[in-house]
């Protein structure tokens, strides 16, 4: 359902009205319709018809628990990249081989917490290098496993996202390039502990249009071909995530639109038996959250194109994406829609002691609101807040059927200050 306000103004998360939620959690807080994103994996799903797939929830999106045992019990599995990321899956009742890993640094005691999971170790651990996969092996051995597998390939293909979270193109941290493929497998060819379950590749994230994918899966495609034509068999190929959500410039492709995609890739090449993979986080949380911060100070100027600074009571430590990547998200008053009465333009900025803690110019009501919503907040949010400047962390929302589930206050400035002075 998402952000959307109801015929009196008021703003309304997942159906449930937003501003008094300012008396039940301390500002600044996330809230998310856990219904809502439970639709936007069903969605997804249904982009893949009856054809055998899994779909994987990169949980660095979004990793709040309720959140996160909502979409276990939608039957999906997650894509960690830490092993704190992967024990706290395990502890919510993820089945390990639902689970895969992946990232290019994994230290020895992730491998081995991969590894030793269940009977069997998690669903594949994703190799990121050549000389990653003699590690794994190494590990494997020590534990007298055998570790599934996966190759990340990158396959220089731009998304056409922010350079930060572009990771297809030939300079990319992530991913074995297309060029050492057959190095790679060579090497899981030779390492008897080594079991190839399938491949991946990743080109980025927020696509907005499936061009880059299709292009990428069809590179996935041929290395498929190049492993099966010598003999060995392979059960999936994993067409990645970042599938785009609207910031307010539009996005033209729904994730079941990638779903598709993908699907189309393997009919071309012949893999329709291959189960299909994909790894999505910012599509299914992303328009399901919210977050709502104060005003704490206003500083007017005499400017030609702006009333002001509004000063938040969110700002980089809250919400990082703004300064990170320059992302712009749709900020608004809480208590009144926009056109309503006088406006101006505010400058937005948090109370971090950095330039860099500005969310941007946008027509705000003057005078100015007590409390702003900043909509599509539920990826990338928490999951990014530090205490810098200790500040604290915000709080959480969580919201089911229509109603307040339950709040988590975070750790707030006293808490802080109280572990910070330990001696």
């Amino acid at each position: 359902m998402g952000f959307s306000r109801d015929p009196g103004g008021r703003a309304l998360l997942g159906g449930v009205p937003l501003e008094p939620l300012l008396g039940r959690a301390p500002t600044p807080f996330y809230a998310y319709d856990l219904d809502g994103v439970a639709g936007r994996a069903r969605r997804l799903a249904e982009g893949f018809g009856a054809r055998d797939h899994r779909i994987f929830y990169a949980i660095k999106a979004n990793s709040a628990g309720p959140l996160l045992a909502r979409l276990r019990d939608e039957g999906l599995g997650v894509d960690v990249v830490s092993g704190g990321e992967l024990r706290l899956c395990l502890r919510l009742g993820f089945l390990p081989e639902r689970i895969i890993f992946s990232g290019v640094g994994k230290s020895d005691a992730e491998l081995d917490l991969a590894l030793g999971a269940g009977p069997e170790g998690i669903g594949a651990l994703q190799a990121e290098s050549v000389e990653e996969l003699g590690r794994v092996e190494a590990r494997a051995r020590a534990l007298g496993r055998t570790a599934r597998v996966s190759l990340r390939l990158n396959p220089d293909v731009e998304a056409g996202a922010h350079a930060h979270i572009a990771t297809g193109h030939d300079e990319a941290k992530f991913g074995i390039p297309f060029r050492d493929l057959d190095a790679a497998l060579d090497e899981v060819a030779r390492r008897p502990a080594l079991r190839l379950g399938g491949l991946a590749t990743h080109i980025g994230s927020q696509m907005t249009s499936i061009a880059p994918y299709e292009r990428a899966a069809e590179r996935l495609c041929e290395a498929a071909r190049r492993w099966l034509d010598r003999g060995f068999g392979l059960d999936f190929l994993d067409f990645g995530g970042g599938y785009g959500v609207d910031y307010g410039g539009g996005c033209e492709a729904e994730p079941a639109d990638f779903a598709r995609a993908a699907l189309g890739a393997l009919d071309r090449a012949g893999l329709g038996r291959l189960r299909a993979h994909c790894e999505p986080g910012r599509a299914l949380v992303a328009p399901e959250g919210a977050l709502v911060t104060r005003v704490v100070q206003v500083k007017r100027w005499r400017h030609p194109e702006t009333a002001g600074w509004l000063f938040t009571d969110a700002g980089m430590h809250t919400l990082l994406r703004p300064a990170l990547y320059g992302a712009r998200h749709r900020i608004e008053a809480l208590g009144a829609p926009p056109g309503r009465g006088p406006e101006a333009a505010w400058r937005l900025a948090g109370p971090v002691c950095e330039s860099s803690d500005e969310f941007g110019t946008y027509r705000l009501p003057d005078p100015p609101p007590e409390a702003l919503v900043v909509r599509d907040a539920g990826a990338y949010g928490y999951t990014m807040a530090s205490l810098y400047n200790g500040h604290g962390l915000p709080s959480e929302v969580f919201l089911e059927g229509g109603r307040v589930r339950s709040v988590r206050r975070a750790l707030d400035a006293e808490a802080w200050a109280e572990e910070r002075a330990k001696l």
